[in-house]
């Protein structure tokens, strides 16, 4: 793993003599307000933190299951609009709902077996089929998980202002906006903080559909035989008058463009590294809930259509015309009880539809560092801020889905189209991987019953890539041809951004020819002077790039410096940050990389110590480490080397951080001097 030293950035070396405190009050302000928004920093070096911020299988369905279980509320209705004309198939559109829900969490569920450390069908398709697949996965998966927050919440204020008088249904698009930047706010604050404050809503979600579920089938348990019947006549007589063909075809259509219901399934698998120790065990029971509450509720649901003869009404969603059939006229003691619950129903809900945009903001950051790591994005979206958030994904999915619903003007219809062919383009991609990988000679050596796990997964490629083919002929010319373009232009975009850094790191090669050329010495101990000048250099991992600091300076300032620190952070991002074991190992390879240096200046006879510590943010912890130099060495100037291309251009410095820049800044606002030691990259 690649770790890049703390740079600094090209001005010219001047001492500052420091702030006037009257200039630290809006510093401090700024600060004060950070904390108060989104909390206190984390400890990543302390032992019990990876418990704390993990998540129980409960929790876990909360965060993560909601996603799935709040596509009843589109999924279903959209599937149960589409036979017409022809509603006695719904029973058997219940059954198949519920069935192919069973098969993609069970498949999903052997790949958490395989995957046991999350990325889902970016994962998947990257080490079973190609880097190529690999890349088309992650980006249909970051194109979907924006739009599973657009289309949650665009829903979520449908149902919500569905018992609402018509008047007010302008304002739901700015109820929508506002709940987009409360829940950007709460997930930079923590997934697990963001959670907890949403069971009660989950909760009563659960609680009011059970209900409504339940009473529509006990209710209409007498007309058992009658449903039978109609369903019976029905299939007769449209198989004399449209044929077999024909019928299936209308019934295949439906059961397809309901494929919202199957959206949020990937979630889980997506997100293991979330999940409790043991976490493969936690992350399957999670698959558990998610499954069985989803099929149940979204089978049951479109069975409550079929029995209470629910017909879409203009301005309401289906579920409200079902929960207003269902539970309207409830009187107790005469008190109209049955309106009030209602409006639970209906808020508890548009509430977990916001819940639901959770796996958008917990998942979609995740796949952008996975991808980040593997340099198809800009490498600072595998980092974690102080709150051990993946700050820049989660800010670049609440402004993306922002301008998905401004786009569509929060039209459900038309982000469900979107949403889904996206979704399944990654099922797609994972199930094909799954077979490929039971069909490897290497895997049926070591799995003798691999045969018996091949069907479950050429079921669910069958399932789903037919799911995908109907969608994207039937939806073309009603938006998804938009997803297919923005999904392309993200692959090129992205095959450009791995072209660049590829050519970055071939030319930095160079710089490491300078290891072989450095005389080689025994390491003399030296005793350090700290009331003389010292040189602090700030370093990454040994390379050419800190030994060609280190020579520069000697170059620029001979006999001058009577010592020689080096300075470095372990940072933890997102690609370390799976347990205290990763977190050891990073702080194990920066201080042997110190050490190296160590040794090199010891050899050339300078005397050399070294200074670490551990963070997520390098400028926060630079500076920190700075200050306790400084008060150990009075006259200490610190150095770093900073990437200097020959025309830089504006995506040079979006792709390359600007850690140059902030640590620069800090310092010599605390009035500690720096120098810029620019290492040129040739074209």
């Amino acid at each position: 793993m690649r770790r890049e030293a703390a740079p600094v950035n090209e001005q010219p070396f001047q001492m500052d003599p420091g702030p006037e405190p009257a200039e630290q009050a809006p510093a401090l302000d700024r600060g004060r307000l950070r904390r108060l928004v989104l909390g206190k920093p984390k400890n990543v070096e302390d032992p019990q933190l990876f418990h704390t911020l993990t998540l129980a299988a409960f929790l876990a369905w909360v965060g993560l299951g909601a996603d799935g279980l709040s596509s009843s509320a589109y999924g279903p209705e959209e599937a149960f609009k589409n036979l017409g004309e022809h509603q006695y198939l719904a029973v058997f559109l219940a059954l198949l709902t519920g069935f192919t829900v069973v098969i993609i969490a069970a498949a999903y569920s052997k790949i958490i077996e395989h995957f046991p450390f999350g990325g889902g069908g970016y994962v998947v398709a990257t080490r079973l089929l190609g880097p190529k697949f690999g890349l088309i996965s992650g980006s249909a998966l970051l194109v979907d998980y924006v739009l599973t927050i657009s289309v949650s919440i665009a829903s979520g204020a449908d149902a919500a202002f569905s018992s609402l008088p018509a008047g007010t249904h302008w304002l739901k698009l700015p109820v929508a906006f506002a709940v987009i930047v409360l829940l950007t706010l709460m997930n930079l604050r923590g997934v697990k903080e963001s959670v907890r404050t949403l069971v009660p809503v989950f909760l009563t979600f659960l609680v009011t559909h059970i209900v409504i579920i339940g009473g529509s089938v006990l209710f209409h348990l007498g007309r058992a035989g009658e449903v039978a019947h109609e369903v019976t006549s029905g299939l007769s007589h449209d198989l004399r008058t449209l044929g077999f063909v024909a019928l299936s075809a209308l019934f295949l259509r439906a059961y397809s463009l309901g494929a919202g219901t199957y959206t949020g399934i990937e979630a889980v698998s997506n997100g293991l590294s979330i999940m409790r120790e043991p976490r493969v065990a936690t992350a399957k029971r999670t698959m558990v809930y998610m499954a069985v509450s989803l099929a149940v509720t979204a089978g049951g649901i479109i069975l409550g259509y079929l029995l209470m003869a629910v017909h879409p009404v203009e301005g309401k969603t289906m579920n409200a015309v079902l929960a207003g059939e269902l539970a309207g006229n409830w009187n107790l003691a005469g008190i109209p009880i049955g309106k009030g619950f209602v409006v639970v129903t209906l808020a508890s809900e548009a509430l977990l539809l916001f819940v639901a945009a959770q796996a958008g903001f917990i998942d979609g950051p995740r796949v952008m560092a996975n991808m980040a790591h593997d340099s198809w994005l800009p490498h600072r979206f595998g980092a974690l801020s102080d709150r051990l958030t993946m700050q820049n994904g989660v800010l670049l999915m609440g402004i993306t889905s922002l301008v998905m619903l401004v786009y569509t003007r929060g039209s459900v219809d038309a982000l469900v189209v979107m949403y889904s062919i996206n979704v399944f383009v990654t099922f797609s991609l994972s199930q094909a991987g799954m077979i490929r990988f039971w069909l490897m000679k290497e895997t049926r050596k070591k799995h003798a019953d691999w045969a018996s796990h091949l069907p479950i997964h050429v079921i669910g490629f069958v399932l789903c890539f037919g799911i995908l083919v109907v969608n994207v002929v039937e939806k073309v010319g009603e938006g998804a041809w938009i997803t297919v373009v923005v999904t392309g232009a993200l692959v090129g975009l992205c095959i450009l951004i791995k072209r660049h850094y590829l050519g970055v790191f071939a030319r930095l090669k160079r710089l490491d020819q300078i290891l072989t050329a450095l005389p080689v010495s025994a390491p003399k101990e030296l005793s350090l002077q700290p009331k003389k000048p010292t040189a602090v250099l700030l370093v990454g991992g040994f390379s050419g790039l800190g030994i060609h600091s280190l020579l520069t300076v000697i170059k620029l300032f001979p006999r001058y410096f009577a010592n020689v620190i080096f300075m470095s952070v372990g940072v933890v991002d997102s690609a370390t940050f799976q347990g205290v074991e990763e977190v050891d190992r990073v702080r194990e390879q920066t201080e042997e990389a110190l050490r190296r240096y160590v040794d090199l200046a010891r050899g050339m006879g300078l005397p050399a110590a070294f200074r670490m510590s551990m963070g997520t943010e390098a400028a926060s912890e630079c500076e920190k480490l700075a200050g306790e130099i400084a008060r150990d060495y009075e006259r200490s100037i610190f150095f770093a080397g900073k990437l200097i291309f020959e025309r830089e251009r504006w995506w040079d410095r979006l792709l390359h951080n600007e850690t140059a820049y902030q640590i620069q800044r800090r310092l010599q606002f605390a009035g500690l001097p720096m120098v810029v030691l620019p290492v040129r990259v040739l074209e």
